[in-house]
């Protein structure tokens, strides 16, 4: 988020699908001047979804301003031609008007958006970090653990992994609650490779746990998308090898880096990290 201070009411434009692709524009705009993206992935899946809160302020057909609400979790972003001039308040004040109870990202926590909320009297509650790691293209692929099978995520997983998905992100906000719409929205997507999805079952057939990466076409840098473990497999190891796999395997293909986001207060899995050599390199703050 960033914006100015001064109070003001904005006169929003009704948004409709032809505002998605400007919106869009908008976002990579806003990213390319602050160097951070101002929105998370859902955020823009979002923007064709009808069950979300959008606002939006545009001047003779420019997108000033956007700002969404989901779930009681809000993103916002002002154009940088268009700061300092109480926008930002405005449309923070007008996020809060509409759900009282949203928490703010704020991208990478510039100082813009720390002053915004200062002046809203707001505080930061959650940090998400971005954590960077460069990869041994020496290093060995382990072998799958006596008991488990390893494959590749196919249509037939999708229940399966959604039920352990669930489980393991019991307690996080957003991993928790995907669906099989949001799964399959993920699925869809240009950057998805099955290949690099990878599930581990025990001998019984039970989904112990999964490692998904994330990569662009031909990018040198992957990410790991998501990792859980199912809650009744937690202490078997099933984790520790599924990243040392997935590391491992990603220098074969000619990645050259992985990255990851990881809460920050779990300190358990910032100190595994840690120790396959990442380390922090941006931090996002929620303000509530």
């Amino acid at each position: 988020m960033a914006g100015g201070t001064a109070r003001l009411t904005p006169d929003f434009t009704p948004f409709t699908p032809e505002h998605i692709a400007p919106v869009q524009e908008f976002a990579a705009l806003v990213a390319g001047a602050d160097g951070i993206d101002a929105f998370g992935e859902q955020t823009l899946f979002n923007l064709s979804s009808a069950s979300v809160t959008h606002l939006l302020l545009t001047k003779l057909d420019t997108v000033v301003a956007y700002g969404q609400i989901d779930r009681h979790s809000a993103e916002l972003a002002v154009h940088p031609q268009y700061r300092r001039n109480g926008i930002g308040g405005a449309l923070l004040d007008a996020v809060k008007a509409r759900d009282a109870r949203a928490a703010i990202w704020a991208h990478g926590d510039l100082e813009g958006a720390r002053a915004l909320a200062r002046s809203r009297s707001l505080s930061p509650t959650r940090e998400l970090v971005y954590m960077t790691a460069g990869l041994d293209s020496r290093a060995a692929i382990p072998q799958v653990p006596a008991g488990i099978t390893l494959t590749t995520f196919t249509e037939a997983d999708a229940s399966d992994w959604l039920a352990v998905n669930a489980a393991a992100f019991a307690d996080h906000p957003e991993q928790g609650r995907l669906t099989h719409a949001d799964l399959q929205e993920r699925l869809s997507q240009p950057w998805f490779d099955p290949r690099v999805f990878w599930l581990a079952r025990d001998e019984s057939g039970e989904l112990l746990g999964y490692m998904w990466v994330k990569r662009e076409a031909g990018a040198d840098t992957a990410e790991i998308y998501v990792l859980g473990v199912s809650p009744a497999a937690q202490g078997r190891g099933v984790g520790k090898f599924l990243t040392e796999y997935a590391l491992a395997h990603m220098a074969t293909l000619g990645v050259k880096t992985m990255d990851l986001y990881v809460e920050g207060d779990n300190t358990p899995a910032l100190a595994t990290y840690t120790r396959y050599g990442f380390t922090r390199a941006i931090t996002h703050v929620q303000y509530t």
